[in-house]
């Protein structure tokens, strides 16, 4: 299953934000492992490296990356997902520009901790929680 992670997920982990942190790293471990074939935006990459840049600065920012982009896939952006993005009614474009990503990447899905963002989504939306629970169901 190809699944694209919202940054929240990602900053879950990097930052490890409680009470969150289990249910996304377990879902990292899943990607490392290959049961799930994980991918980000590539604005998941440039968000976490501002955010990591100013809690740890430049250097420990850049190891992050560097470590998101040997675990992850990129699913790339370009001018076309960016303007089908625009054109979603969506509250957040950031959303809308990751959802479009994934669609055009070939995503089954997305999980987000902020399900509520991605009501008008055409993907399947799961919470961290939501997908562990579904990829234990499928290898039973």
């Amino acid at each position: 299953m190809k699944v694209m992670f919202d940054t929240n997920v990602v900053l879950d982990v990097l930052l490890a934000r409680e009470p969150h942190v289990d249910a996304a790293a377990k879902l990292f471990t899943l990607v490392d492992t290959g049961v799930i074939e994980g991918s980000i935006c590539a604005t998941t990459a440039t968000t976490v490296y501002y955010i990591a840049a100013r809690s740890f600065g430049r250097e420990q920012a850049r190891a992050q990356v560097r470590e998101l982009l040997a675990l992850f896939d990129v699913a790339h952006v370009d001018r076309g997902v960016l303007d089908r993005a625009l054109a979603l009614d969506f509250v957040d474009y950031e959303d809308a520009v990751l959802h479009e990503a994934a669609k055009a990447n070939g995503m089954a899905a997305i999980v987000t901790r902020n399900g509520r963002d991605f009501a008008k989504a055409t993907l399947p939306v799961f919470s961290p929680t939501e997908l562990l629970a579904a990829v234990a169901a499928a290898a039973q």
